[in-house]
């Protein structure tokens, strides 16, 4: 593996004062983000825009997969007027599309998703135009947790499977590449537009990467998004290649080829990048095919 980032890896830095005006909105609702938790490499650009991902249930994550810069351990706070802070701070940011996501919450009965219900219903009620996306964990396979999350009607379910099937075991651990794809599958079966995404360049090989793809479009996932894996630490699995914004662009068309409705595909590209063009894009195709 290079030792260095190659130049298609540097982001943005933070400059603007939307940049300044997104954090002080964070702090001020005493709110997380998984744009900070995960050391996400667009928050300089992100910012810069206006937007953030919102993460809810607090900062800890009962899981510890090698992949996930958030802390990991025991949770120490459930925070039930969490969801009329997240909607407030939706509505000062001015976003006509939000993304929320949290950590996971193995150690609640519902895993949490009572409060992502409330938080959902919070922000519509708060702000009805703006659309919701959320992704979420995977409620340990558990449906009737997943439909309380979907009976709050988000007009976007992501779940990311991450990665390839020999790679689950050794960076999610307590994850399960069939139960994603089934939570996946529940959600689209109900109706729902899905996402999912892959990072790249963690050890799968291009054989195992298709049969993903293709695995997340027999599950009937309507968006994609593919990135470089980016090692946060020493303690964390390794990067094993840096993909080349060239084989982006070549997966990008293979998963077009494939059936998906929209493809973000390139170095930086994380669940949440440009979430917005994405649904606006799936709108304006379903206006033109008729499909409401």
């Amino acid at each position: 593996m290079q030792e260095r980032k190659p130049n298609w890896l540097r982001a943005k830095l933070p400059t603007s004062p939307a940049y300044r005006e997104v954090r002080n909105i964070v702090d001020k609702n005493d709110l997380h983000t998984v744009c900070q938790s995960a050391q996400c490499p667009n928050m300089g650009e992100c910012w810069s825009r206006g937007t953030a991902t919102l993460m809810i249930l607090g900062n800890i994550c009962t899981r510890a997969c090698t992949f996930c810069a958030v802390q990991t351990g025991k949770p120490t706070e459930l925070d039930i007027a969490e969801p009329p802070r997240v909607a407030d701070a939706v509505a000062r940011m001015g976003l006509r599309h939000c993304v929320i996501t949290s950590v996971a919450r193995d150690d609640l009965k519902d895993g949490g998703a009572n409060v992502w219900a409330r938080t959902i219903r919070a922000i519509r009620n708060r702000c009805p135009e703006t659309a919701i996306e959320v992704l979420t964990p995977d409620f340990k396979g558990d449906m009737t947790h997943l439909d309380t999350v979907l009976d709050a009607q988000p007009d976007i379910f992501n779940h990311n499977l991450e990665t390839i099937e020999r790679l689950q075991k050794p960076i999610r651990r307590t994850a399960s590449y069939q139960r994603s794809l089934d939570v996946l599958d529940h959600a689209g079966q109900q109706g729902f537009t899905t996402k999912s995404g892959l990072m790249l360049g963690i050890g799968e090989k291009t054989e195992e990467i298709g049969k993903a793809l293709e695995d997340l479009r027999i599950a009937d996932v309507n968006i994609l998004t593919l990135g470089q894996y980016l090692q946060p630490t020493a303690s964390h699995a390794p990067v094993d290649r840096w993909v080349t914004p060239e084989e982006f662009d070549e997966w990008k068309a293979f998963s077009l080829g494939i059936g998906f409705d929209f493809v973000e595909s390139g170095p930086l590209v994380r669940s949440s990048y440009h979430a917005e063009e994405q649904s606006a894009h799936l709108t304006t195709q379903s206006k033109q095919t008729g499909v409401v």
